[in-house]
């Protein structure tokens, strides 16, 4: 039987090979990541598109609870633990119920102890391998590089983090913006918390210094994928950037726990200017006993969770081992962490840097001062 045109383009069609992931950022809770969502998954539906809530938490919002009911919901799993009852989005349900299109709410969600996936983000993971598209949403300060930042900002520790490698994973990412006047009004009326919670989330979390830090945080993200999307594009349609040597920056570590925020700033520098990131430990012995390594490894995961390509080297001094690896690795910038400012140690860090600038390659040094733990 001769086949029709259709046809003949369906097979020679390129065949999809994983979902798309589609993740709805914002800065705090009450900025519309969930509307947004739940909007857009509509729209889709109203189109002929085969779509169905994963999991959305409505937090007793009565808007978001009218908009999830207009959506089929695939039923959550449910789960004892410690005497309690949970519930959990069932991956292997919507696996089978094979649709276009699923919503996943709070991407660094962590599941209970049992769950298929320890983490939520596994799940989105596992779905769009499974060719299903994913609308997600996550708030800036879950993202892995930047929670050293926002505790500093904030004085509160996120639990909840995506490692920056899943980020990588996004296809394309939407600002969930408001103001933070706009935002704290909202607090106000009750939209957010109930009212007995919201006068104390307002003197903490919810203050405006912190609401404009969070928000600079989010629109950063926003536009470095943006910059990435256009550099994928520019690269696929042959047109290419400047043809210059891309930027290798690494920073250099200890088995100190303040090591993470150096790590964490040199990643945001990196995504910044599109840079390959390195994270250097030299072993000159200092670091032997059990509470060191166990930082140290606590450090070095952290750098791995942020696409890091972490070198382990040993070396009678940092300077000189740095300086080697500046040279095998063709880094192009290095970064210092500045925590010891006084006597003998002071006198010590600075002869080390000066070391290094007078055995490495020409190349830029960043001093970063870091936090004395």
């Amino acid at each position: 039987m001769q086949k029709t045109p259709e046809q003949w383009l369906e097979e020679t069609a390129p065949q999809k090979r994983q979902g798309i992931f589609k993740v709805f950022l914002g800065y705090a809770p009450g900025v519309g990541k969930t509307f947004n969502m739940l909007s857009e998954g509509i729209r889709r539906n109203v189109r002929g598109e085969d779509v169905v809530i994963g999991v959305v938490e409505t937090h007793g919002r009565s808007g978001i609870a009218e908009l999830a009911a207009k959506l089929e919901e695939v039923p959550r799993r449910k789960m004892e633990y410690k005497g309690a009852l949970f519930e959990e989005m069932d991956v292997d349900a919507i696996r089978e119920r094979k649709p276009q299109v699923a919503l996943v709410d709070e991407l660094a969600h962590t599941n209970i102890e049992g769950s298929k996936h320890r983490k939520r983000y596994d799940d989105v993971l596992e779905l769009l391998d499974a060719e299903i598209d994913v609308l997600s949403t996550l708030n800036v300060q879950h993202i892995e590089s930047v929670t050293p930042l926002v505790q500093n900002i904030t004085g509160i520790a996120v639990r909840e983090t995506v490692p920056d490698w899943v980020m990588q994973r996004v296809n394309e990412i939407v600002l969930a913006d408001l103001t933070p006047e706009a935002l704290q009004t909202r607090m106000r009326r009750g939209d957010i918390y109930p009212t007995d919670r919201a006068e104390r989330a307002l003197g903490h979390f919810f203050k405006p210094q912190n609401l404009m830090a969070l928000r600079e945080l989010a629109l950063q993200q926003v536009t470095h994928a943006v910059d990435r999307s256009l550099e994928s594009y520019l690269q696929r349609e042959g047109a290419g950037l400047s043809a210059g040597i891309r930027e290798r920056i690494a920073v250099c570590i200890s088995s100190n726990p303040a090591a993470q925020y150096l790590i964490a700033r040199t990643s945001r520098m990196a995504q910044r200017m599109d840079a390959e990131l390195y994270v250097i430990y030299v072993d000159i012995g200092g670091d032997g006993t059990p509470e060191n390594q166990r930082t140290l490894a606590q450090n070095i995961r952290f750098a791995e969770n942020l696409g890091a390509t972490v070198i382990r080297t040993k070396g009678k001094n940092v300077a000189d081992a740095v300086a080697k690896v500046v040279r095998e690795k063709h880094l192009t910038q290095v970064v210092f962490g500045r925590s010891a400012q006084f006597g003998l140690r002071k006198y010590l860090y600075l002869t080390a840097v000066h070391r290094f600038l007078r055995d490495a390659q020409p190349i830029d040094i960043h001093i970063v001062t870091q936090e004395v733990k």
